[in-house]
């Protein structure tokens, strides 16, 4: 009798250290603190806990063959690597006819250099563009060209960067995320200018193909 007894407690002591405050079972964690085979935080976020999708910074620029001005969003990758995508715009008194440019930028940053508590500056950035405009060829004066004018494209260019910044650290997020404001310069020059270089070093010195651009960021 007493084996019995002993027996139907151990059977009985699993269900015990499950069992509720008022003797029911307690159900299964189902809010999803455990993640799905395959899928972790990770995987949606990235490592300073944004979704990968979500720009890290605001852009604004004028000058660098990418419009009198020019603004969009960027990305950052571990603080080195940055792609912006900007909008830029030309008024036709400058251009003659409206100009309007896509852009994206790819800039590397090796080193960044404290300097005092706030300050901080990158002293070198290596990187290359990409750029689309519209409106070249003063589209509002049909037949102003004839085909084949231009042996070159008149609309894209791509070419490469090089410059530094200087960024003063803000206020982190509520997130505790980094947030630093930065004012940048860059040289630059494209495909077209190069070739026109190449082609006539007597009459072209690299100042005359450079383009200047200056600009801030500001982390979200």
């Amino acid at each position: 009798m007493v084996q019995r007894l002993l027996l139907a407690a151990l059977a009985a002591a699993p269900l015990a250290a499950v069992a509720g405050p008022h003797g029911s079972t307690s159900s299964p964690d189902t809010t999803g603190a455990t993640p799905a085979p395959g899928l972790t935080q990770t995987t949606a976020r990235s490592a300073d806990g944004l979704p990968w999708y979500r720009p890290r910074h605001a852009v604004v620029q004028t000058g660098g063959g990418l419009g009198m001005v020019a603004a969009g969003v960027g990305y950052s990758l571990r603080d080195r690597l940055d792609l912006d995508i900007l909008v830029g715009y030309v008024p036709k008194k400058y251009a003659g006819s409206t100009l309007s440019l896509a852009s994206a930028k790819l800039l590397y940053s090796p080193w960044t250099l404290p300097v005092g508590e706030k300050w901080s500056v990158k002293p070198l950035s290596v990187g290359v563009y990409f750029s689309y405009t519209h409106g070249t060829l003063n589209d509002e004066e049909p037949n102003q060209y004839s085909r084949g004018y231009y042996w070159f494209s008149t609309d894209t260019r791509v070419g490469p960067l090089l410059g530094s910044r200087l960024s003063y650290a803000l206020p982190p997020t509520a997130a505790g995320r980094k947030r630093n404001l930065s004012g940048y310069y860059e040289l630059g020059t494209n495909d077209l200018y190069l070739i026109s270089y190449v082609q006539n070093t007597k009459g072209l010195s690299p100042a005359d193909i450079l383009t200047l651009s200056l600009g801030v960021k500001v982390d979200f």
